[in-house]
C-alpha cells in the first residue's frame, strides 16, 4: 500500500493500462498520456502490441516486465471479464474500472476473485481532466 513515506522517497509507482491505444482521441490512450505526465511508470497492454506515445505495449498482462501497483481497466465489460483472473494474478494495490468499462457482473467477479475495483476515472484521480489532454 502506498504511505506517504513512499512518495516523500520519491518511489516510482507503477501502472498497467489495459486497453490503451494508439488513438490519442480514446481514453486508453489518455489514459497513457495522464499517468506519464504525472511521473508514473506506465505499461501500456492491448493484444495488437506496438507502440503507444513512445512505450512498448504488451499484448497481455502474462508479459508485462515488473510488478504493477495499479491496473487501470478500459475496455467493454465482456472482454473486461475474460481478463479478470490474470488481473487478479498480478495483486495490484489499486484496481481502477473506467466509465464504460464496469457492469455488475464484471464488478462481482472482480470481488469474487479478491480485487477490489474502484468505479472511477482513473485519468482524474491522478490530477488531470481528460478534456486537458488533446486528442491530436
Amino acid at each position: 500500500m502506498e504511505t506517504k513515506n513512499n512518495r516523500a522517497m520519491n518511489v516510482q509507482r507503477t501502472v498497467a493500462i489495459v486497453g490503451a491505444s494508439a488513438d490519442r482521441s480514446k481514453y486508453g490512450n489518455k489514459a497513457v498520456r495522464a499517468y506519464l505526465a504525472q511521473g508514473w511508470q506506465v505499461f501500456p497492454v492491448n493484444a495488437k502490441g506496438g507502440e503507444i506515445e513512445g512505450l512498448r505495449v504488451y499484448s497481455s498482462l502474462e508479459t508485462l516486465p515488473a510488478r504493477v501497483d495499479r491496473v487501470s481497466l478500459y475496455l467493454p465489460p465482456t472482454m473486461g471479464l475474460k481478463l479478470l483472473p490474470a488481473i487478479a494474478k498480478l495483486r495490484p494495490i489499486e484496481f481502477f474500472v473506467n466509465p464504460g468499462a464496469e457492469s455488475d457482473p464484471l464488478v462481482e467477479a472482480a470481488r469474487t476473485l479478491g480485487l477490489d475495483p474502484i468505479l472511477a476515472c482513473s485519468i482524474v484521480e491522478v490530477g488531470i481532466s481528460p478534456s486537458a489532454l488533446p486528442d491530436v
